[in-house]
């Protein structure tokens, strides 16, 4: 079992999330714990959890969103989940506390939602600090060994069957906010970025951007953020949605916070993802064989060029560990000017991979840093999403076994 533990400040929007989900059939109401009452509206729902709130205005952070994801083996029906929701919040020391328990149905793995806030009836605030790494943790290995669950190690694993089944953004095809706010909220959850050029690699996977304005602009200057839908030449498109307005509110002041979170946190994926990549690397004679033998790994490169064709900056996506790295901060060996002078340039161009495209190129490319903003990323509209791919792998391994 993996439990995730995220905080916020709008009780609200989480109990609507899940609601919404119910509504659309991707979710159920498992269970009211400590409610009185069984039967509520949505907004009377909130309201339970708003009249707590008021005993500490002080406390701004008071929304805490828990989700306990299972491996597909592990067979857990609605009693099941209910029972290990109790035990895990008493783990936690929350078994006191108001919360909700949804179950989702928008993954290939079962897993629940839990919703609750750490201000207790006596309007005292639950100290949150390290909840996830201590108690969470000890509680999670306790119930692994009672309800004898595949174990958190064994499914991280094989983590990349356990990444929401999300779909390319396509303009007209839902309603905007939606899939914006669903393909943002998943890829700030698993992946691992430390800049927003290293998001928008991701986030260009499935036909998403975000988005500050011109530099001259009064959005840029005051740290404004939207989030647009790109066509099939990265051109956006439809009405921007603002940060603000998306669930979890990933405004550029909250992403940096993650940029630095993550800086550390994707650097035990280093070593590995240089070897993988430097291993396919010295086996093939042009830029388009390494990018095929990138995919195998779910590796995917981004290639920066020039008007004049010169390769000038790569990023690698790690859809596996599901974290982003420029070239160079891997090592040199596998910075722009070394993959350059190892291919042609002349394989650049090839429907194969990717080439991030440039609507304008500054004069001195070489000295761009590698922090600046990528310009807008160029993917193939049949290119697989990391989820896709997933779901390909399985199905040829199961023709094998068969």
């Amino acid at each position: 079992m993996v439990a995730k533990i995220i905080t916020g400040k709008t009780i609200g929007g989480v109990i609507r999330y899940n609601e919404n989900k119910v509504k659309s059939g991707q979710a159920k109401l498992l269970l009211m714990g400590g409610f009185a009452v069984k039967s509520l509206t949505v907004t009377e729902k909130i309201q339970s959890f708003e009249t707590l709130l008021k005993l500490n205005a002080r406390t701004k952070t008071n929304t805490v969103h828990i989700s306990l994801n299972f491996s597909p083996k592990d067979k857990v029906d609605e009693f099941t989940l209910q029972k290990i929701a109790t035990d895990y919040m008493k783990g936690i020391g929350f078994e006191k506390q108001l919360y909700l328990l949804y179950q989702h149905f928008d993954a290939a793995h079962p897993h629940v939602h839990i919703v609750t806030t750490n201000i207790s009836s006596e309007g005292k605030r639950i100290e949150t600090h390290n909840l996830g790494k201590v108690l969470s943790e000890q509680t999670r290995k306790q119930i692994e060994q009672r309800y004898y669950l595949v174990k958190a190690e064994e499914q991280r694993m094989q983590k990349v069957n356990l990444l929401q089944p999300l779909e390319k953004a396509t303009y007209g095809k839902r309603e905007t906010k939606n899939s914006i706010s669903n393909i943002v909220q998943e890829v700030i959850r698993t992946y691992q970025f430390a800049s927003l050029p290293e998001l928008n690699a991701v986030l260009g996977q499935f036909n998403v951007c975000a988005y500050r304005g011109e530099k001259e602009s009064a959005m840029y200057l005051n740290k404004g953020l939207v989030y647009s839908i790109l066509n099939t030449h990265a051109n956006r498109i439809g009405i921007p949605v603002k940060a603000s307005s998306v669930y979890s509110k990933p405004t550029l002041f909250r992403l940096e916070k993650i940029f630095l979170r993550n800086k550390d946190a994707k650097k035990q994926h280093r070593e590995v993802l240089h070897s993988v990549i430097q291993d396919e690397l010295v086996k093939c004679g042009s830029l388009e064989e390494f990018t095929s033998r990138l995919r195998t790994k779910g590796i995917k490169p981004l290639f920066r060029i020039n008007e004049h064709g010169r390769l000038y900056g790569v990023t690698f996506i790690d859809n596996v560990n599901r974290c982003v790295f420029n070239g160079s901060a891997l090592g040199k060996d596998l910075s722009a000017n070394a993959i350059s002078n190892r291919f042609s340039v002349e394989n650049v161009g090839s429907d194969s991979f990717e080439i991030e495209q440039q609507t304008s190129i500054p004069k001195n490319v070489s000295s761009k840093s590698p922090e600046q903003e990528f310009p807008l990323n160029y993917y193939q509209p049949e290119d697989p999403t990391p989820y896709e791919l997933s779901q390909k792998r399985k199905r040829k391994r199961k023709k094998r076994i068969l």
